[in-house]
């Protein structure tokens, strides 16, 4: 049997894809199943600390401030708003993508990205970038697919600080 290209890839890339309704319930929903797919495909220890971290905190943040005004449960949302994770794994490395549908200006917060930024420490929020970006090797930002909101991608190599 002859390997063709991108068959390697294939077979070691595995992928997880969510779409949750914009409330805080279906992030509880995503963590369990995160995780458990995370194990199943060899991510543990501080590589799956980080994952369920990085996971947690994009989509709490896709849920209050991308079109779910930070709804607990579906039946507080306003209209049916969307939230899509899509988690690849592969050897040696996890990326995570989440999107909303809150609308949004992707250029505001990849500013909060940029190596010299600091958020204000007197603010009661505005860290959960700044932290991220120090836990990942790849964080960014880029209007979401369906042009209705943000998504956000984060990359971590395993074994990476």
């Amino acid at each position: 049997m002859t390997a063709r290209p991108g068959d390697a890839a294939r077979q070691i890339q595995r992928e997880l894809d969510l779409r949750l309704p914009a409330a805080h319930s279906g992030v509880r929903v995503a963590r369990h199943m995160i995780r458990t797919f995370a194990r199943s495909n060899g991510v543990v220890g501080r590589d799956l600390d980080s994952l369920l971290l990085v996971a947690e905190e994009l989509l709490t943040n896709a849920v209050d401030h991308g079109g779910g005004h930070a709804a607990s449960d579906e039946n507080e949302l306003e209209r049916p708003v969307q939230v899509s994770m899509k988690l690849l794994i592969s050897r040696g490395a996890w990326e995570i993508r989440v999107a909303d549908q809150g609308g949004g200006d992707p250029t505001k917060l990849a500013a909060m990205l940029h190596p010299d930024h600091v958020p204000d420490l007197d603010d009661e929020r505005g860290r959960g970038f700044f932290l991220l970006s120090r836990m990942v090797q790849k964080l960014s930002v880029t209007k979401s697919e369906d042009g209705k909101g943000i998504e956000v991608i984060a990359v971590h190599r395993h074994g990476a600080a």
